[in-house]
């Protein structure tokens, strides 16, 4: 069966790495954080909290635009109770939702990943990133059980694949990246998304900064030895949404991609053998 590779440029996987800000420390510290991600060439996105926890001043929201870096929406208050409610979800989805054009911001994650998927046609996004693949130690249990981006009607969903970093240094007591080498080894091997979650607030110190170093010299390693695709969000989101609106062709005895972006897409193959489903791509394509 013919369909359009997973990833644009016959990359073998994807990455995304994202930073959830919950605190003052955590937003004073943007900066050092994004001169660590600069570091190792990745841009990635930075979850604000809009309401109460702290100032949102424009020096930082401009910092990290002309960086290069994104901003999303990180839940309103970050009480846990965005979803306790389906009044109360709307009354405050209106405020996000402004602030999500103040802000000029694509993504939006909910506080603890609290999640209610029925209700997210309130939700004035193209993607969001609340719903992990997994969840056996966040507060609201289950998952997707998918490390693929997917829509929610017209939201795109990129799934949390990893392990928070809150949780690897704080509940499992782990300061090494064995686990999320391991977790990106597997991911790898589906040809998914690894989605990181690493907070500024939770790095400050150095024991867990230099994890969070070490995280980013093997992100570097497997971009340059396995073609491993490390993109913001916004550009996941926008590649996902020109894959769908692309079509395989048959013509002349050959197939072929055609639509508009077709130019970095790769035709690929699925084939079933017994219970077995394999996927190749095509690499003449």
């Amino acid at each position: 069966m013919p369909f359009v590779w997973f990833w644009p440029d016959g990359a073998t996987a994807a990455v995304i790495m994202t930073h959830d800000v919950e605190h003052l420390a955590g937003r004073n510290f943007c900066s050092g954080l994004m001169d660590l991600d600069d570091s190792a060439g990745i841009k990635s996105s930075f979850e604000i909290v809009p309401e109460e926890r702290y100032p949102v001043p424009e020096t930082l929201l401009d910092e990290i635009r002309t960086r290069g870096f994104e901003i999303n929406i990180h839940d309103l208050n970050h009480d846990g109770r965005l979803f306790s409610d389906h009044a109360r979800f709307l009354r405050r989805t209106a405020r996000i939702n402004a602030y999500a054009k103040k802000y000029r911001a694509l993504g939006f994650r909910s506080g603890g990943l609290y999640r209610n998927q029925a209700w997210y046609d309130a939700l004035d996004f193209s993607y969001d990133m609340s719903v992990p693949s997994t969840a056996h130690l966040d507060p609201q249990r289950g998952g997707c059980c998918t490390v693929m981006p997917f829509f929610i009607g017209s939201i795109l969903e990129l799934p949390l694949t990893t392990t928070q970093d809150y949780s690897l240094f704080h509940i499992v007591n782990d300061y090494s990246i064995d686990l999320w080498k391991r977790q990106l080894r597997l991911i790898m091997d589906r040809h998914g998304l690894a989605s990181f979650l690493v907070h500024p607030d939770y790095v400050i110190e150095k024991r867990a900064r230099d994890t969070y170093r070490a995280l980013l010299d093997h992100l570097v390693r497997i971009r340059e030895d396995s073609r491993v695709w490390i993109a913001p969000p916004r550009d996941v989101d926008a590649w996902w949404r020109t894959r769908s609106r692309l079509r395989v062709i048959h013509e002349g005895g050959k197939w072929s991609i055609d639509g508009p972006g077709k130019e970095r897409a790769r035709l690929a193959f699925a084939t079933l053998t017994g219970d077995t489903l394999s996927v190749t791509l095509d690499r003449s394509s």
